[in-house]
């Protein structure tokens, strides 16, 4: 169990990262200066929504209060390759849904870590461990700024080799990742069996209600429907793995992993059964 946490952990967000930064080209970050007005909707929708509405989902479902600061932890993680893998099956604007996923990416180095501070201080109050803020965002960098930047450089300086490790390279970090949800829902089986009803239920919710509004602001803002799809998946799908390594980053590993990382290991399962029906009505359109 320590093995699989103080290294199989970061090792899967690490390849995670990595594999998107492969799948980026430099042409991905200019596209912001020409999609100004759908990233900016996208963004705020990830940045500024996302966390709002988790936050009033916990309060109304009255989640636990390591509970509920796990879920927040997952609300301010961004979508990954998931999303971008999501965007291409509903038949959005795949473009878009890249440089959302990178710029954000690189943009949670500096948001992460101070908003799951104030959450873990909010929720649990005294019994709040103690958060280092730099720590944290060092630990964010070498995790996932930089596999995304040496994945970048080596789509830039070597394509084809990046092309034909990509596919592999996802198929390790999946496989490590449904291990390691595994090990985090057996490892606090009894707090998951007792919160299972409110937390499931609180999952679901906020992805269909993030689902949902980033829908309607798409289509309020007068986005094309190629755009408000992706815009929808982005704001509705967030990296799971991410959330449970901030757990274990803020709590430590010593007795196993911590109750903050059951939102996001179970959202890691939730969130394709919410998002298929969404992808299938998005792909009839």
């Amino acid at each position: 169990m320590d093995f699989l946490i103080n290294v199989g952990l970061p090792l899967s967000l690490a390849i995670i990262m990595l594999s998107l930064g492969i799948g980026l080209e430099i042409a991905d970050f200019r596209r912001v200066l020409t999609r100004k007005y759908a990233f900016f909707i996208g963004a705020f929708c990830q940045i500024v929504l996302l966390p709002v509405v988790a936050f009033a989902i916990a309060y109304l479902f009255g989640l636990p209060p390591e509970i509920a600061a796990g879920f927040m932890l997952l609300s301010f993680c961004p979508g990954g390759v998931t999303s971008n893998i999501l965007s291409k099956l509903a038949k959005g604007d795949v473009a878009l849904s890249v440089t959302l996923t990178a710029i954000i990416s690189l943009l949670s180095i500096m948001t992460v870590p101070i908003l799951a501070a104030w959450s873990v201080g909010h929720f649990l109050g005294e019994q709040a461990p103690d958060v280092s803020i730099t720590g944290l965002a060092l630990a964010m960098f070498l995790i996932t700024t930089l596999p995304v930047a040496i994945g970048v450089t080596i789509r830039s300086l070597a394509r084809s080799f990046a092309l034909r490790i990509d596919k592999a390279l996802s198929t390790l970090a999946t496989t490590l990742f449904v291990l390691i949800v595994i090990a985090a829902l057996a490892g606090n089986w009894t707090v998951f069996a007792e919160n299972l009803g409110a937390m499931g239920a609180s999952l679901v919710a906020l992805n269909v209600v993030l689902l949902l509004l980033g829908l309607a602001l798409g289509r309020g803002a007068g986005l094309s429907w190629q755009e408000t799809k992706t815009i929808s998946i982005e704001t509705g799908i967030q990296n799971s793995t991410l959330g449970i390594t901030m757990a274990g980053l803020i709590t430590g590993t010593a007795s196993g992993f911590s109750v903050l990382a059951l939102p996001s290991a179970v959202y890691g399962i939730t969130m394709y059964a919410v998002s298929i029906p969404f992808i299938l009505w998005y792909r009839s359109r």
